[in-house]
């Protein structure tokens, strides 16, 4: 459809729960954001183990977001076709037959049910193996064996768990609907087999009517009813599809969808993702994969090192930093800037500690060093990836917040000797766009991608620095292995 034929032009919407705040974006057929909308959440309550935040702010927080980017497209000679939502992976509530929170959300990093986890762990260890995961402490398995336990929330006939994005999707389309296997995954969803894990549910004591019909992120699971347009300005009848984890659709808003194709997302932490044909096991749980909409998988892991680890100064003094540590040059030292203890990727080990090698002349000067460890960093974390049989293959896509320093990223392509594309709108929102997008404006997500993401800039390997900085690489891994690190 397109306005030169005189029917209204397609626009999907993308919506991203994350902690602080509801995201909206409203994108046309060739990626252009049309209009934005955002809203504050409370803040979790967090409180030793335990992390929690008000699940009945999601939905009004959405609707006021969604309405206050529409408002914006109002006779424009527009016409919503589809929306998707994603939200941070392992978030959830147990909710009564009507779909109304029994309690307040358990966050992803709530670790009230980490002894539960365990249990998992060794209930499902075939499974899990097979998968290539672990069940982690902060699991939502283990919350949902809490909630099922525990004698702090009511729990009627008929309840039920929904992650975030379900308990949108059931406002939106006004009835039941079935949630992704990437939002389920920490759940315990089987993505290979394509089953929950009965004998871990039977062992936990988990009521298997607790859990929801599982289908492939991008599927219609139903539209907009008349309250939810009333409410959000959403026309009636628009598709809503499903989405999936934050982690996924900032992947995919890079355009990195296709086999081979591989972003590091350098945010608070360092993130690796890609997308490969056959599922990908990694011995040591480093790696682990959620599973692509069109069937292939999603290999990657997330380091504890990235931007939080270089949070030493005043952000506001970045800038200078960065003018300062380029017109220096490469360090004369090596740093491991690690944001807490213990490290989970490219190699997994609780005993890990930042270092350095030396001492910084100034401050633009560890800037740069910490700025060049994450970087060696990430050239660990590709080499872990070959190691396993998997090929990179093209430029390496960047996003997340570091990917707009211009010495950060090009310390980046020197140190990994390969290009990086780097695109301007990588964010949660947009991907869950492009999942809007697949099955309605076009036949998949491939095509969706190829449409709608730019084409970024390229940022090449600096010459002049490449044997200084493959120098410092040498001893970074050198330093890793006398700790016992490798």
């Amino acid at each position: 459809m397109d306005t030169t034929s005189g029917s209204p032009a397609p626009v999907v919407v993308g919506i991203d729960v994350a902690t602080a705040a509801v995201r909206v974006l409203c994108v046309d057929a060739s990626g252009r954001v049309l209009a934005e909308g955002k809203e504050p959440l409370p803040q979790p309550v967090r409180s030793g183990d335990r992390s929690e935040q008000d699940a009945g702010a999601w939905w009004p927080a959405a609707a006021r977001a969604l309405r206050a980017a529409l408002s914006r497209l109002a006779g424009g000679g527009r016409e919503v076709v589809a929306v998707a939502a994603s939200a941070t992976s392992g978030t959830c509530v147990l909710v009564g037959p009507e779909g109304r929170p029994l309690s307040p959300a358990l966050m992803y990093d709530d670790r009230r049910a980490a002894e539960l986890n365990a249990y998992a762990q060794e209930s499902g260890a075939a499974r899990w193996s097979a998968l290539g995961i672990s069940v982690g402490p902060t699991a939502a398995l283990g919350r949902l064996a809490w909630y099922a336990q525990t004698e702090e929330v009511a729990r009627p006939r008929g309840s039920r768990l929904l992650h975030t994005p379900d308990l949108l999707a059931e406002r939106l389309t006004g009835g039941r609907t079935a949630t992704d296997w990437s939002h389920s995954l920490k759940t315990g969803y089987d993505p290979l087999r394509g089953e929950w894990p009965t004998e871990v549910l039977d062992a936990l004591g988990i009521p298997p009517s607790w859990l929801p019909d599982v289908q492939a992120p991008g599927t219609e699971v139903g539209t907009v009813c008349a309250a939810a347009a009333e409410e959000t300005g959403l026309p009636e009848g628009a598709s809503v599809r499903l989405g999936m984890t934050d982690g996924c659709t900032g992947q995919l808003a890079t355009g990195a969808v296709r086999p081979g194709e591989f972003v590091g997302v350098l945010g608070t932490t360092y993130v690796l993702k890609g997308v490969t044909r056959e599922l990908v096991t990694d011995p040591s749980g480093a790696v682990y994969s959620h599973r692509h909409p069109d069937g292939w998988w999603l290999p990657g892991g997330a380091s504890n090192t990235g931007g939080e680890a270089l949070g030493w100064f005043d952000w506001s003094r970045f800038p200078e930093l960065d003018a300062a540590a380029a017109a220096r040059g490469p360090a004369s030292f090596v740093s491991y800037p690690l944001r807490r203890e213990g490290e989970r990727f490219p190699f997994v080990s609780s005993a890990a500690r930042g270092f350095t090698t030396g001492t910084p002349a100034d401050d633009a000067e560890r800037h740069r060093a910490d700025q060049e460890g994450v970087a060696f960093l990430e050239r660990l974390a590709l080499e872990r990836v070959a190691e396993l049989g998997v090929a990179v293959e093209g430029p390496l896509h960047a996003a997340g917040g570091g990917s707009r320093s211009a010495l950060w990223t090009r310390i980046r392509a020197t140190v990994l000797g390969r290009e990086l594309r780097v695109v301007d709108r990588a964010e949660t929102a947009f991907g869950a766009a492009l999942l809007a997008a697949a099955g309605t404006l076009y036949g998949n997500l491939s095509e969706a991608a190829s449409a709608m993401v730019g084409p970024g800039r390229t940022v090449e390997p600096e010459p002049r620095e490449q044997q200084a900085l493959e120098e410092s690489y040498g001893e970074f891994v050198g330093a890793l292995r006398e700790r016992g690190l490798l």
